[in-house]
């Protein structure tokens, strides 16, 4: 008699949270197999902002298991800001997974997200693209940089309930809302863990889509003040050494190097493949250009986002600093909602478990 494996034992104290709004339902098949796994491990909730039609098809595609919600009010025109806070919110458990329809876990990365959140009240994997068109490989050169120089942003992030509700949760008026999310935690006093080694894989977009999004990406950095200024380097740079092949071939060479530091940091060798490293110098130079439209769009009035534009990319540490103590000194919880007990966090410290230090003085001026 052959005995079959046993499920796997349903992660402790989490919650895997989505929010959703979709146009069209062709990644569907994909996303409810992919949560029917996932729910086995842990309750799943998706919070859908799509249209009436799109919503209760979702209803009858996804397992019964999976509680599907309607996003509730919250300020701000960022509607991923409204879903993330309505299940957050909705959940009873402490440790909350947060993650976008295009990110798949394994178990293994799921558990590990889980298990660094009873040491910090933020967790930061890391994604990679589980295939590789030529537009993903573009995109992995950004990655493997954001690797070297502190950590790339990723998809989903795991948060301690406690943590986000206690600062009030965070603003949904901004358009790089996890670089927001993030940044709220820690000014609350919660430790981020900047875990490099915990690889979660994500379906890449289609070509149109990734070409899309150039501008509104390059458009982020004006919440990193530093990088910004770095970056609006890069055109005149190249511009310089464009009449001089060996000034051009030598930033190509540097920018590699960077990038293979990037692979090569806390095991990234098993997913980034080496010949992503040669994409880091076809994203230096879409910045290049990027930032500067980005510029254009700031003075026309921010990024078109649903209808409106939203002018803020994000807030920098000492504004939500400021923001916490006038809420805090006016005693006021979560919107609508008393401050958690539990919301107590430690102070940061320099190195994080996990494979994730905290970051040095660059990691500093990037993020």
């Amino acid at each position: 008699m052959v005995s079959l494996p046993r499920p796997a034992a349903p992660l402790v104290d989490a919650h895997y949270v989505l929010p959703l709004k979709w146009s069209d339902d062709e990644d569907l098949p994909g996303l409810a197999a992919y949560l029917a796994e996932v729910v086995r491990w842990l309750p799943v909730t998706v919070v859908d902002g799509s249209a009436e039609e799109l919503f209760q098809a979702h209803r009858r595609a996804l397992p019964g298991a999976v509680r599907l919600l309607r996003p509730e009010p919250w300020p701000g025109a960022n509607g991923k800001v409204a879903g993330v806070m309505t299940g957050v919110r909705r959940a009873a458990e402490e440790r909350i997974v947060l993650a976008d329809d295009d990110v798949r876990y394994t178990r293994d990365a799921l558990a590990a997200v889980v298990g660094l959140l009873a040491e910090a009240e933020l967790v930061r994997p890391q994604n990679y693209f589980l295939d590789l068109p030529w537009h993903a490989r573009w995109d992995t050169g950004r990655t493997l940089l954001n690797r070297a120089l502190g950590g790339d942003y990723p998809g989903t992030l795991g948060v301690r309930r406690s943590a986000l509700l206690g600062a009030g949760g965070y603003d949904g008026d901004v358009l790089f809302e996890n670089l927001e999310l993030m940044r709220t935690v820690t000014a609350a006093g919660g430790r981020q863990i900047r875990a490099l080694d915990v690889l979660v894989g994500r379906v890449p977009p289609c070509a149109a889509h990734f070409a899309g999004q150039r501008v509104r990406q390059a458009y982020d950095d004006f919440a990193q003040p530093g990088r910004l200024a770095v970056e609006l380097t890069w055109l005149p740079v190249l511009l310089w050494s464009a009449r001089r092949p060996l000034r051009v071939a030598g930033l190509c060479l540097l920018v590699c190097a960077v990038a293979e530091a990037g692979r090569r940091r806390a095991g990234g060798r098993r997913v980034y493949p080496a010949s992503t490293v040669l994409w880091a110098p076809v994203w230096v130079l879409e910045r290049s250009v990027c930032v500067w439209a980005a510029l254009g769009a700031r003075w026309r009035g921010g990024v078109p986002y649903a209808g409106a534009r939203l002018r803020t990319a994000g807030h920098s540490r000492a504004a939500l600093r400021r923001r916490l103590r006038e809420r805090q000194a006016s005693g006021a919880g979560t919107h609508g909602e008393r401050r958690e007990p539990g919301g107590r966090h430690r102070p940061p410290e320099g190195t994080a478990p996990g494979g994730g230090e905290q970051g040095g003085m660059l990691s500093t001026l990037i993020e």
